[in-house]
């Protein structure tokens, strides 16, 4: 659980480095809380699910940027990369090699390693 939790007591913490497991265990573990979350509003009433899954989404915004922005500062890069996400396909594919990059060794730019 504190995968999930991790990043959201650093709630909007920019700086630092994140490590490759702790952004991926962060976003593994946002889409299965917001499968659930909707699975069970769906459950319980018609539409509910819709409702509670975009809630989820906008209150777990800001953390879900400051861990990607963090994750960039540990490959080195500014947290303005987050911006090529929006260039279609090839931004996409840019943006997810960099999520997916080792992260520098010892102290960079950002701050010392994550690990």
């Amino acid at each position: 659980m504190d995968w999930y939790l991790g990043p959201i007591k650093k709630y909007a913490v920019f700086s630092g480095r994140a490590s490759r497991a702790e952004f991926w265990l962060w976003v593994l573990s946002y889409w299965v809380v917001t499968l659930v979350l909707v699975i069970v509003g769906e459950a319980l009433a018609t539409g509910l699910g819709q409702i509670v899954g975009i809630l989820h989404a906008l209150t777990i915004l800001i953390p879900n940027i400051a861990v990607t922005v963090r994750r960039l500062h540990d490959t080195e890069r500014s947290g303005w990369w987050i911006l090529i996400s929006l260039i279609p396909i090839v931004g996409n594919i840019a943006f997810f090699i960099f999520m997916v990059l080792r992260g520098t060794d010892g102290e960079n730019l950002y701050g010392p390693s994550p690990d």
